[in-house]
């Protein structure tokens, strides 16, 4: 104990004598940010209250090295998870070659003296993301798991040029600069950014604070900045949304982890109070987060989860009422509802390919907020715990998806179909569309989103991917929807048979009613009715996996040909036309891929209902023509329901609804 003491004061000595120099009026300032009546700070109130600036500097440095009863639920930083790539990102950092965005790899080249201002591709994503400074992490755990100084030294050193190229000054300050100048304030501290910031300045914070660069000097520069960043974000919160979320959480992260700031206790009740707010207006009483994007829905239910974690975890307990929690659950019950069998999700909206690397641990985690639900166990375990869900179909009508599924395992048929309300920011123009898996392959995936915005150029590639045409639905003239609201008519779910009926008033004089069969628990009929005043071309578009199929335009069908015998035929009626389309799925950001897609579509005059009828049949053969298919309505069109009869293989079909 003599031994340790006595080197913690040699350390303690050699640290005063390195800062002899420090600016007292900036320790002082800074310090006084602090609450000194805190446990531990005793040495440092000595200090400071003496005037000794300098030594109050140093013994707060030792007091951060030596605290204990606060946690981090991130990195540990004593046993840091270090992956090939993150040690890819912290060696290219040293070199100013930033991992800012996945879409933009190999990472651009920032130069020796660091222009946090480079914009090589007018993509904002680009511009925006760089400011979260993704790298700095990853060179924190190389840190620790090397004990090479010279990622510490180089981290120390860009936190300080970060800090003088990009300083927080109000757009009314600089209205006689640069409009650079202008940009950069609105790239660099956009509430979103600095709250990403907060979080993980805890980790590097934990990751970098036992080198000889983080010296007491830079303490002070780092806890002044990081009171900036806090204060900042409890002053500029986002109107709406996850942006709004994000910041709450992280707010909540700053209060908790740096609770010694004479405002941690206000801004963990900012964050508690937003979260409270927010998960009852953000999400719909079935659990859908109302961006209705199947990536963003589970990193929402993160950031709620993450902020009662930190809480929890550094003794601030029951902070959140029971309904909170009672919110998740429901959120994660619809996580693993719209989950195809390989831990998928749909690309609807802004959505990207994820599978189960990225799913399992979520689920793994999630079981300390819902440890009763037995269907979470059993995903989260890979069926070892726990039980499937005693339904198979399942409909969530306040978010708008529907799955008709036959089963939970690998050879399970699946859709999801999606048709709900207008949604935020992140929701496309596409009610009614739908993905389709069936056997370990998903036939119909969504077109994705391919990339954020930007300039004119960048922004017009997003909007490609937006428009309801390159989506599995009805469009009036191949344009937009006009309205992206769709009401459920009828749902039925029983052994042999579901039944979904949705409409959508898109256009103006037209609705969309689309009914949707799942006959036998086997095949899919879609019966689509376009009815209204409106006149023009009415088509179903179509969308497939990449991948080279069979055309009939005369039977106006299309079948796959993969040489595993699992494939699917789609058969059209009540079409004049069938012709091919430009097509493209976006499974990341800025990477596409093409894949058939086809329009089937008629001419409708004002006093007409155009109507389709397609059977969607998984088949094993390649040939484009078994199995033997015909379809018709059976009467004419009546808004109180529809009738028709499908044949396949002799065996008919009698399939129809009442509303």
């Amino acid at each position: 104990m003599k031994t340790f003491n006595l080197n913690r004061t040699i350390l303690f000595l050699a640290a005063f004598l390195t800062v002899s120099m420090l600016k007292a009026a900036d320790a002082r300032s800074v310090i006084g940010l602090l609450d000194l009546t805190r446990p531990g700070l005793d040495k440092v109130a000595g200090y400071y209250n003496a005037g000794n600036d300098s030594l109050a500097t140093v013994a707060l440095l030792d007091y951060y090295r030596h605290r204990t009863g606060v946690k981090s639920i991130g990195v540990d930083p004593d046993n840091p998870q270090l992956t090939d790539r993150e040690r890819k990102w912290a060696d290219d950092g040293l070199e100013h070659k930033f991992y800012v965005h996945e879409g933009y790899q190999p990472s651009y080249f920032y130069g020796e003296n660091i222009d946090w201002q480079y914009w090589p591709v007018k993509d904002n994503e680009l511009r925006w993301q760089l400011h979260r400074t993704k790298w700095w992490v990853p060179m924190g755990k190389t840190y620790r798991v090397t004990g090479d100084e010279k990622y510490a030294r180089e981290w120390v050193a860009q936190y300080r040029d970060w800090i003088l190229k990009n300083p927080l000054t109000e757009f009314k300050e600089i209205k006689d600069k640069a409009m650079e100048d202008v940009d950069n304030v609105y790239f660099a501290w956009r509430p979103l950014e600095v709250g990403d910031r907060l979080e993980h300045q805890i980790e590097q914070f934990a990751l970098f604070l036992p080198s000889e660069h983080f010296t007491p000097e830079f303490l002070i520069e780092f806890l002044d900045n990081y009171h900036r960043h806090a204060e900042f974000v409890n002053s500029h919160y986002s109107a709406e949304g996850n942006h709004l979320l994000f910041e709450a959480q992280r707010i909540i992260f700053a209060g908790t982890y740096f609770p010694e700031f004479r405002m941690a206790a206000d801004w963990r009740k900012a964050g508690v109070d937003i979260l409270n707010r927010e998960i009852g207006k953000q999400v719909y009483p079935d659990g859908v987060h109302y961006e209705l994007d199947p990536r963003y829905h589970p990193a929402t239910i993160d950031i709620f989860a993450k902020a009662l974690d930190m809480l929890d975890s550094n003794g601030y307990k029951n902070v959140f009422p029971p309904e909170y929690v009672g919110t998740l659950c429901k959120m994660i019950e619809f996580n693993y509802n719209i989950m195809f069998p390989d831990y998928s999700m749909p690309m609807f909206s802004d959505g990207k390919k994820v599978g189960k690397s990225s799913t399992m641990p979520r689920y793994i985690s999630w079981l300390d907020i819902s440890p009763s639900d037995g269907a979470l166990k059993y995903f989260a375990s890979e069926g070892e715990k726990g039980l499937l869900p005693v339904y198979a179909s399942r409909a969530f009508e306040n978010g708008g998806f529907y799955i008709l599924r036959n089963g939970w395992d690998p050879q399970a048929t699946v859709m999801i179909l999606k048709a709900g309300p207008a949604g935020e920011w992140h929701n496309q123009y596409d009610n009614g569309t739908f993905e389709l898996w069936s056997k370990g392959r998903n036939f119909f995936p969504d077109s994705g989103s391919f990339i954020y915005g930007g300039d004119e150029e960048v922004l017009s590639q997003r909007n490609w991917f937006r428009q309801t045409a390159v989506h599995n639905t009805l469009t009036l003239d191949n344009k937009t929807l006009e309205n992206r609201v769709s009401n459920l008519k009828k749902w039925e779910t029983n052994p042999d048979m579901d039944l979904l009926v949705v409409e959508t008033p898109g256009y103006k004089g037209l609705t969309h009613r689309r009914a949707v069969f799942f006959v036998d628990k086997k095949f899919y009929v879609i019966a689509d009715e376009a009815y209204g005043d409106a006149v023009g071309d009415v088509a179903i578009h179509y969308q497939l996996l990449s991948c080279d199929p069979l055309e009939n335009t005369v039977n106006k069908s299309v079948t796959t040909a993969f040489a595993d015998n699992n494939n699917m035929t789609i058969r059209v009626f009540g079409a004049d036309r069938m012709s091919a389309e430009e097509g493209w799925t976006s499974p990341d950001y800025r990477v596409k891929n093409s894949r058939p897609a086809y329009a089937f579509s008629s001419g409708k005059k004002s006093d007409e209902t155009a109507r389709f009828i397609t059977v969607i049949y998984p088949v094993e053969t390649k040939n484009p023509l078994s199995p033997k298919i015909s379809a018709d309505y059976k009467g004419k069109f009546s808004v109180d329901g529809s009738s028709l009869e499908v044949t396949v293989d002799g065996k008919k079909y009698k399939l129809g609804y009442r509303l």
